[in-house]
């Protein structure tokens, strides 16, 4: 996840996942990849970028709202998310944006 995603012209949304994670792995990691993974394959999916220096913020791309509804109902993301609460963060904040403008080089 070192590249900038490649979107569409807008509008499209965006999911703003911003988080500080507990101590230790505990499986983190392989389950980002897993996430990723199955994420890329849900309808609406666009793209992700992401990035931890301390705090972390990932963002991923969707056309719609519907779209990001059904990934935050997914069963696998669900068990995901679960483990997040227990196990991998101590403060998270999710926001989601329409993204009506961009531009870059």
């Amino acid at each position: 996840m070192s590249e900038i995603a490649t979107t569409p012209t807008p509008p499209y949304y965006a999911v703003i996942f911003s988080s500080l994670r507990t101590d230790g792995d505990h499986g983190y990691g392989e389950m980002a990849d897993k996430m990723v993974a199955l994420a890329s394959t849900q309808q609406g999916f666009l793209g992700i970028e992401s990035a931890r220096e301390g705090l972390g913020i990932t963002v991923s791309y969707w056309t719609d709202l519907e779209s990001i509804r059904q990934w935050k109902s997914n069963a696998g993301h669900l068990v995901a998310q679960k483990l997040g609460h227990e196990l991998w963060y101590s403060s998270f904040k999710t926001r989601i944006a329409k993204v009506e403008h961009d531009y870059g080089i």
